[in-house]
């Protein structure tokens, strides 16, 4: 399997405004476990979870990156943080805390361009997380 740097790297390649995997679970043409979901975003468990609990919370509007998002996007990102909490709560990770992670660019791994808030808990974590 790819690293996380090789799959950040396999992004960073593609065409930036092409489909992503995520509009393609948007749009319920590739299964995924959906823990929430309302016209603005979905949240589904991470496919290769990093701690007991994680889990993304995908706006369904195609933002590349945060450092591409505008004030127009404030409103669906900090939606998307108030999903994080309510889902967070539902899954008991609420009490002893979790962490938020946005990947921005190569340089930050991220592995998927349309914007995504990874939430991990479960465990104690470290830091640096890397």
């Amino acid at each position: 399997m790819a690293s996380e740097r090789e799959l950040a790297e396999q992004a960073a390649k593609q065409p930036k405004n092409s489909d992503t995997v995520f509009g393609r679970i948007i749009r319920h043409e590739i299964p995924a476990t959906f823990l929430y979901e309302d016209e603005k975003c979905v949240a589904i468990d991470d496919i290769n979870p990093q701690a007991p609990v994680h889990f993304l919370v995908i706006p369904k509007k195609p933002v590349q990156m945060l450092s591409t998002a505008t004030e127009n996007d404030a409103e669906i990102l900090g939606h998307c943080l108030i999903v994080a909490k309510k889902v967070a709560e539902r899954k008991g990770i609420s009490e002893d805390g979790y962490r938020v992670v946005i990947n921005n660019g190569r340089h930050g791994c991220q592995s998927v361009y349309h914007v995504h808030f990874h939430v991990i808990g479960g465990r104690q974590l470290g830091w640096p997380p890397c």
